[in-house]
């Protein structure tokens, strides 16, 4: 009530107190030295007369001007008088017209031609236009000449409060982390006030807020909003909406204002351990599910939002740490419990875990709060499955000797129904695995048997796969890999390693080793081989060779005697018996060639054979071969050279005519034998070119062998 009884009072005598302030005194001046003319304002301008007037008696035109004002938004029943224009050249007779002009001249101010008075015929705001500057001139009435040089006033416009403050940029949204301390800067907003910001009170901001108390303050002339209450927590109120006031006037009464809102958002912090919804959780899984599978999972509860709420689970005790895995789920914020190792029903129908929840992200503020963390228990109970037949091994490795009688038993298998139910087993053999039914089962038992003979020298190893079926589900198998090991018999004597051919020297000396050869056996023996060497009982005493045992198991031919003549015998046999170390020993006879050949003086064999010749020069066979070779290309270029001079039908250069049909020789059908060749001029065949009759020595050698081998 106070408040409306003043603002009642003032607008009943604001209308009373302008009209005071605007009524139009008629200041005369004392007419001086120079002519004059007076503009009289409002009453708060008198004040300033003396000093106008002392400035007016330096001025050499008769014009005395001051600004003028006027209020704005003053809407009275008659035009508001603005000022008075008068010049001291006005003998009162009214012979003076006074003329305005210039901003809202004629249509905002008038002016009173004769008295000068100048009113304001329209609402001013100053808010839309602050001032106005208009020409006033002073000119004779009857003849309209200017009586002084026209001079420009400013009109200004005087502010009133007639504007509340506005806040532009609202509503306005902040937020501020919660548990915040007392005091703590949310933001601050910002009021604008139209009025004049120079003149009065009229632009001076009061800021208050009307709702959002207790939890905010805010500073009055600032605007600086900030936390009233410490340790709001985010988790029983996330939003609060404050109402900021702008009071102009200083804040004073009567002044205007105006309102915005602003919502305030609490932020999170980690403030709060994540919490198991249950104590206890139970699940139930299969004994056969697959590795890897989800079993189940568990949540723990977080108030806190986004990667505050995070939390990482492990399993930190229990009897099935070893079987049990857990993983987070970043999405659904829980843990994944999954299997990690088989279950055996028949071995353990269940286990106990329990499970740890711990944020992710610790809040060092709030960590004296207590451990960011809790646990649960977690029951998984192992439900009976109908599994497949398992073996008493992974593999089997089985033995048998190679000369081991068809259908004997090599080995077995086992096989046991893990179920409660136990089902009987049957058993077979996977035939890709042995195409060539070497072995057979026996379906009940599972003993393997040998169906075909078994050679070890051809393979040592045999790999099948043996399945196990349940009678009463044939989808339940099994299979188990066996691996079979031929042992080795001795059934294979000893042999020589290679097909062995010895030379024997002429003149070899007694003693000499002659051939040393080594012997082979298909077996294997687990200490090696060992092999002994013997000739034959008839042939014990041979009076040309004898045999000698070495340390590496080989064995020494060795001459008895010299002299062996190639043309009494050219070749020896020699029949050697070779015995392994086997049980029972085998035993076989091989025999030795022994061929005797000519060599020369160091040893080297140069001829086996009893009707070659062997040169007397003792040339090795590989240079008698290299003589060979240049004699026969020897003989290609005098072809060569023969054949091209008698394209050229040009005679060869014959010394002698009757020489050459001297050398021109007739076989009969029978040859002649030496007498004919010795009727052959070998001279003929010399180069026409060189010395008459002579041959090199090479080349007649060479003819000479040839002559003697044909």
């Amino acid at each position: 009530m106070p408040e409306r009884l003043a603002e009642m009072l003032l607008d009943l005598w604001t209308p009373l107190i302008i009209l005071w302030i605007t009524l139009p005194p008629c200041i005369y001046m004392a007419p001086m030295n120079q002519s004059q003319v007076l503009m009289s304002g409002s009453p708060l301008e008198l004040n300033r007369l003396s000093e106008e007037q002392r400035i007016l008696n330096r001025s050499k035109r008769g014009w005395v001007w001051n600004q003028m004002f006027v209020l704005e938004e003053f809407s009275g029943p008659e035009p508001i008088l603005v000022g008075r224009l008068h010049t001291d050249l006005d003998p009162g007779s009214k012979k003076i017209k006074y003329i305005l002009s210039g901003d809202g001249a004629g249509t905002i101010f008038q002016i009173n031609d004769i008295t000068g008075d100048i009113h304001a015929i329209k609402r001013l705001d100053r808010e839309e236009k602050a001032e106005y500057t208009l020409t006033a001139q002073a000119v004779d009435w009857e003849t309209n000449k200017p009586l002084e040089p026209p001079s420009e006033f400013i009109i200004k416009v005087q502010d009133i409060n007639d504007n509340a403050p506005e806040f532009l940029n609202g509503p306005y949204h902040a937020t501020v982390p919660e548990m915040s301390i007392l005091g703590t800067s949310v933001t601050n907003v910002t009021a604008t006030d139209a009025d004049d910001p120079v003149y009065g009170n009229s632009a001076k901001l009061v800021y208050s807020i009307l709702e959002g108390q207790p939890y905010f303050s805010i500073e009055p002339e600032t605007a600086i909003i900030k936390t009233a209450l410490p340790n709001m927590d985010r988790e029983a109120k996330e939003e609060y909406l404050v109402v900021i006031q702008a009071k102009d006037m200083g804040g004073h009464s009567g002044g205007l204002s105006g309102t915005t809102t602003l919502t305030v958002t609490l932020t999170d912090v980690n403030d709060n351990p994540p919490k198991f919804a249950q104590s206890l959780y139970h699940f139930s899984v299969p004994e056969d599910v697959v590795l890897g599978t989800a079993i189940g999972r568990v949540k723990a509860n977080d108030q806190d939002i986004g990667e505050n709420a995070q939390s990482s689970y492990d399993i930190i005790d229990g009897d099935g740490t070893a079987l049990f895995e857990i993983t987070s789920d970043a999405q659904a914020q829980d843990g994944i419990i999954r299997l990690r190792k088989p279950l055996d029903f028949e071995t353990k129908k269940s286990y106990t875990l329990k499970v740890e929840a711990a944020n992710v992200h610790i809040d060092p503020r709030f960590s004296g709060r207590g451990p960011f963390k809790d646990t649960t228990t977690v029951k998984i109970v192992v439900e009976d499955a109908d599994e497949p037949p398992v073996f008493s091994s992974p593999t089997y490795l089985l033995e048998v000797h190679e000369n081991a009688a068809l259908n004997s038993v090599i080995g077995q298998v086992t096989a046991r129904d893990p179920d409660i139910t136990s089902s009987p087993i049957r058993f077979s053999i996977d035939r890709h695995t042995d195409l060539e039914r070497q072995f057979n089962i026996n379906a009940d038992d599972g003993k393997i048997t040998l169906a075909t003979p078994l050679d070890r020298e051809l393979s040592v190893w045999h790999n099948i796969t043996i399945i196990a079926t349940e009678i009463r589900n044939h989808s339940q198998i099994s299979r188990v890999p066996v691996a079979i090991k031929v042992l080795d018999v001795n059934d294979n004597a000893p042999e020589f390693a290679s097909e062995y051919e010895a030379f024997l020297c002429e003149n070899g000396k007694p003693g000499q080793v002659i051939q040393t050869v080594s012997a082979m056996d298909k077996d294997d023996p687990k200490n090696g081989h060992y092999f002994l060497y013997s000739l034959l009982p008839e042939m014990v005493n041979n009076p040309n060779f004898t045999i000698k045992k070495n340390e590496d198991n080989s064995l020494s031919i060795l001459a008895k005697h010299n002299g062996f003549n190639r043309q009494k015998q050219e070749v020896y046999l020699l029949p050697i018996i070779i015995s392994d170390s086997g049980n029972p020993p085998l035993s076989s006879t091989s025999t030795l060639t022994i061929r005797v050949c000519g060599c020369s003086s160091d040893g080297v064999v140069q001829s086996c054979n009893v009707e070659a010749y062997v040169l007397p020069i003792g040339l090795s066979m590989g240079a008698l071969i290299a003589i060979l070779a240049c004699i026969i290309l020897l003989l290609v270029i005098v072809v060569l050279f023969v054949t091209l001079r008698r394209h050229k039908n040009e005679p060869l250069i014959i010394k002698d005519d009757e020489d050459v049909r001297e050398n021109i020789i007739r076989y009969d059908d029978e040859g002649g034998g030496e007498e004919d060749t010795e009727a052959f001029d070998i001279a003929t065949l010399q180069n026409p070119d060189g010395i008459n009759g002579f041959l090199p020595p090479l080349l007649s050698l060479v003819l000479m062998v040839m002559h003697r081998t044909s």
